[in-house]
C-alpha cells in the first residue's frame, strides 16, 4: 500500500495551522484534528481493500500490477518518456555543440575586431588607403527621355 502523499512544506503548513486556529478556535482544533485523522485512516483502509479486491478479481496473471501505473501522469512518464528521453538527450547535446561553436566564433570575431583596431590608417594593412581615386561611374543620360 502506498502512503498518501501531500506536498506541503513548512511555511504552507504554518499558514494552514494559523488559519485553522483562526477559523475553528483553539478549543475545537484538537477534536477536528482527531476527526481528520480518522477520515484519513478510513480512506487509506478503503483504498487498501479496493486494491486487494481488484488484485483478487484480476487473477493470477496480475500479481506484479503496480496501481501507481494507473495514474495517467505515471503512465506517460513510464511508457512514453522512456522512448523520448534518448531523443531529448541527443537534441540537448547538439544544442550544447552549437552553443560551444557560437562561443568560439564570438572569440574569433572579438579577436578580429581587436586586430582591426590596431591597423594604422594608411598603413600596409589598410585596404581603404589607396593612392588612386575611385573611378567615377557615369550614368547614361537620355536627352529624349525628358
Amino acid at each position: 500500500m502506498t502512503p498518501l502523499l501531500i506536498d506541503i512544506n513548512g511555511p504552507e503548513f504554518l499558514l494552514l495551522l494559523v488559519l485553522a486556529v483562526i477559523l475553528f478556535g483553539p478549543e475545537r482544533l484538537p477534536d477536528l484534528a482527531r476527526k481528520a485523522a480518522r477520515v484519513v485512516r478510513y480512506v487509506r483502509t478503503m483504498a487498501g481493500s479496493a486494491q486487494e479486491q481488484l488484485s483478487k478479481e484480476l487473477g493470477p496473471g496480475f500479481e506484479d500490477l503496480d496501481f501507481r501505473d494507473l495514474n495517467p501522469k505515471t503512465f506517460v512518464q513510464k511508457h512514453l518518456m522512456a522512448e523520448v528521453d534518448p531523443i531529448i538527450a541527443d537534441v540537448k547535446s547538439e544544442i550544447d555543440d552549437v552553443g560551444r561553436t557560437v562561443k568560439d566564433s564570438q572569440k574569433d570575431v572579438t579577436a578580429a575586431i581587436n586586430g582591426a583596431k590596431e591597423i594604422t590608417p594608411g598603413g600596409p594593412h589598410d585596404v581603404m588607403a589607396t593612392d588612386t581615386p575611385p573611378a567615377r561611374i557615369l550614368t547614361p543620360f537620355d536627352l529624349e527621355a525628358t
